[in-house]
């Protein structure tokens, strides 16, 4: 139980001054360094007053390096970026929000950028506006790849019908409770903590900064978070047989997930766009999009730990797709899983790119993905064109059109319970920030990208878990 308490008299005597760095430092400390007596820590605060510079990158204290001054670049360090960014192609502009395209028209200014798209469901982030799709030379973006690394959607098709669901509801509902774990900073325990070969992979030594991360990653292993993170179970609905799959026309139960590399990946992408912030200098506006060059050594410990990250999302929805179906039983006839918020090495007009998607789906000629849309609307499982313009990508969902702040003012409790009723949908968890309401509608999304995917089956959503308290945690 924390007793401690600094308060704004204790910082003025040790030298602090009335003003923003005081504010951050008092918030900083009594929220977040708990395990300190207040001798140690105010002796800390005072080693960060006498050498900010110093604490620039530190995982806690660098909010208040920087509020007394530190980390400013001198202006002769600022790398210069293009008065006039490259051209790049729009998917569906007539449903996209301005500060979307001011965000990508800015990345596209970026020094390294070679080509970029902006897809149908985009909307403004923080660096990469979500669904923008940018190639670059050799040089990766933190926050071009996003904060949770390596999101991704799987799909599991069972040799289960309709009718069978709609019998053992209860059955259905009672395993997705008892087999998920959803909230910010949640995970499992003792005996109920899940097992995998990814835990005993070599690349959680790559640095002692990752290897520090490995008990947290262990823990939160198989949990989904918060956010627009789910599991779902739907119907889908193949109009016509898809050889690829093996799979003849008609319904089947499927579980859909959504999520990505938890706490684990948040903290990679924060650690290293730090870094990147502190060695490529941009200019006031585009600094988000700070980049690390392949060659360098914090560009090679970033790529081995975002494709790290990766693995860890994909072992997450391992785990829960392999613990439903011990749970429910029947035969799994298809899986599909695709991911975004990553980067990836490929060829563009002749030379390798580093080709960032974030929150946009990968859709080279003949790749299978997933497309949600929200608790209530359809999901597609699609088949990539090869669109180069598009950099082989499509959407990665229907997109939000209403902030989660402005979603929980405007939408009543009763409204979301009306639109659930009306598409006979189950819902267990999720705040009104996730609210149907708050997306895009995904007809027109998928309408947008007709050029760039296939689709293959629809996904009707009918039992649908989400974080109980609404949670941003990624």
């Amino acid at each position: 139980m924390k007793t401690l308490q600094i308060t704004g008299q204790d910082l003025l005597a040790i030298g602090y001054t009335e003003g923003r760095a005081l504010g951050k430092a008092m918030n900083i400390a009594n929220k977040n360094i708990a395990e300190e007596d207040k001798g140690k820590l105010m002796a800390l605060l005072t080693k960060v007053l006498q050498e900010p510079e110093s604490y620039v990158l530190h995982e806690v204290l660098s909010p208040i390096a920087r509020a007394l001054g530190a980390g400013k670049p001198d202006p002769n360090d600022i790398i210069p970026i293009k008065e006039i960014g490259d051209d790049y192609v729009i998917y569906g502009a007539d449903h996209i929000e301005e500060g979307a395209r001011k965000q990508m028209a800015t990345a596209m200014r970026l020094p390294v950028t070679v080509a970029g798209a902006l897809m149908p469901d985009a909307h403004q982030g923080y660096g990469l506006p979500i669904g923008g799709v940018l190639a670059t030379k050799n040089a990766i973006i933190p926050y071009g790849v996003g904060v949770d690394i390596g999101c991704r959607m799987a799909l599991s098709v069972f040799d289960i019908t309709e009718d069978f669901f709609l019998q053992n509801q209860a059955k259905f509902k009672r395993e997705l409770i008892a087999q998920t774990n959803f909230g910010a900073g949640g995970g499992f325990k003792g005996k109920d903590k899940a097992e995998h070969a990814l835990l005993d992979s070599a690349d959680f030594n790559i640095t002692s900064f990752i290897k520090d991360m490995h008990s947290k990653a262990a823990k939160q292993l198989g949990s989904s978070g918060g956010g627009n993170h789910f599991v779902e179970w739907g119907i889908i609905e193949f109009a016509e047989a898809d050889e690829a799959l093996n799979m003849p026309a008609g319904k089947y139960v499927a579980l859909l997930t959504h999520s990505g590399s938890r706490g684990f990946g948040a903290t990679i992408a924060g650690h290293y766009t730090r870094i990147a912030k502190n060695l490529c200098k941009l200019p006031q506006g585009a600094q988000d999009l700070a980049y690390l060059d392949m060659n360098s050594e914090a560009g090679q410990e970033y790529w081995l730990a975002m494709n790290l990250a990766g693995d860890y999302a994909s072992a997450c929805h391992d785990v829960i797709h392999r613990k439903l179906t011990a749970a429910i039983g029947g035969q799994v006839l298809a899986r599909v899983e695709n991911h975004h918020n990553f980067a990836w090495k490929e060829m563009w007009n002749g030379e390798e790119v580093i080709v960032h998607r974030k929150g946009a789906t990968p859709a080279g000629k003949g790749v299978m993905g997933i497309i949600p849309g929200s608790m209530t609307a359809p999901g597609f499982l699609v088949r990539g064109k090869g669109a180069e313009q598009s950099l082989n990508s499509a959407s990665h969902g229907a997109g939000r059109q209403m902030s989660r702040t402005a979603a929980t003012k405007n939408i009543t409790k009763a409204e979301m319970s009306a639109i659930l009723k009306a598409n006979d949908v189950t819902l267990i968890g999720a705040g009104l920030d996730e609210a149907p309401m708050a997306y895009k509608d995904i007809n027109k999304v998928m309408a947008g990208q007709t050029d760039l995917v296939d689709v293959v089956a629809k996904f009707k959503p009918k039992m649908v878990r989400m974080a109980d308290d609404g949670s941003r945690e990624d």
